[in-house]
């Protein structure tokens, strides 16, 4: 794991006298569908709040992702999605029983949950003046893989990206897909339960981005693991994720399988249309979407912008 960023936040406000959303929206009418959890629950998400400031980013969160699943966590920028995923991987921190990785509480089993993830973040994490074999050596040795065994989980990980061939040569003369896959291997070399891939095809042409997805799934289908994933493409998520959950203002406002979302707003449209999950969304968020203040903080935008620049 990294270290959080340099401009953590305060500690989480937790309570209902929590500072109002920064984001000045109306407060939702409905809670998103609360699940029962269970012993085989991958990720579970009880009331989870967060605060920067008097920013609330995450408001509120019911979330269960179970084992097995490819789950998608979309929103615009703003919605709190990498807020939940940092809370979920340890990076911020919150109070005891709001999240569950495995049945391990994420504020006092910090340790044991960060054993259970492999984590692809939104910011660069691939080193370009290093060969591809050692950026991944390097993640072994950060997550603790035995001396014994780095050699050949290295190459494993490798092996299951497709960069074999490519493993040897420095890692800043990759193509954008390239260093996704990359950044994946890295993430995979710990053989995690739990992978997180944060915006991983950001910045990447629709060739790459299938590329990408096509190793992810292959690598969930040999090991079985599970994947939470966030992500602006919204066919990407029709086409990959078992389930979603559509954030907007730190709550998730609709969750189902694409499927059901999308039949679900043909039937209350009742016009023979064929909705797509871009349109469950703007339904579900309304013109919130298009409020200018939407976006997330300046910092959000230039974090994303610089990453797509950079793979790209």
């Amino acid at each position: 794991m990294t270290d959080a960023p340099a401009d953590a936040p305060r500690e989480p406000a937790t309570d209902t006298d929590a500072p109002a959303d920064a984001l000045h929206g109306p407060a939702a009418d409905t809670d998103a569908p609360r699940e029962p959890a269970t012993a085989v629950d991958a990720v579970t998400c009880s009331g989870l709040r967060y605060c920067f400031g008097g920013t609330r980013a995450v408001d509120g969160l019911d979330l269960t992702v179970g084992a097995g699943e490819v789950f998608g966590l979309l929103g615009p920028n703003g919605a709190g999605k990498t807020t939940a995923i940092r809370c979920v991987t340890t990076l911020l921190p919150v109070p005891r029983g709001m999240v569950r990785v495995f049945g391990h509480d994420a504020a006092g089993e910090r340790m044991a949950v960060r054993r259970l993830l492999g984590y692809v973040p939104q910011q660069l994490s691939a080193d370009a003046g290093l060969t591809g074999r050692e950026n991944v050596a390097l993640f072994a040795r950060v997550f603790d893989v035995p001396r014994r065994e780095r050699a050949a989980r290295v190459g494993q990980a490798l092996e299951a990206v497709g960069l074999a061939d490519a493993a040897d040569r420095m890692a800043g003369t990759y193509s954008g897909g390239m260093v996704r896959r990359l950044e994946l291997a890295q993430a995979l070399v710990s053989a995690p339960r739990l992978l997180i891939l944060d915006e991983p095809t950001i910045g990447l042409d629709p060739i790459a981005r299938t590329g990408v997805w096509e190793h992810i799934l292959a690598v969930r289908a040999a090991g079985g693991m599970t994947v939470l994933v966030t992500t602006h493409y919204m066919d990407e998520a029709a086409q990959y994720c078992d389930r979603v959950a559509l954030m907007h203002k730190g709550r998730v406002r609709a969750l189902g399988t694409p499927a059901r979302l999308t039949d679900d707003l043909r039937a209350r449209r009742g016009d023979g249309s064929s909705p797509t999950l871009e349109d469950v969304f703007r339904d579900v968020a309304g013109s919130g979407l298009d409020d200018p203040g939407e976006g997330g903080e300046f910092r959000d935008v230039r974090r994303t912008r610089n990453t797509a620049s950079r793979v790209g």
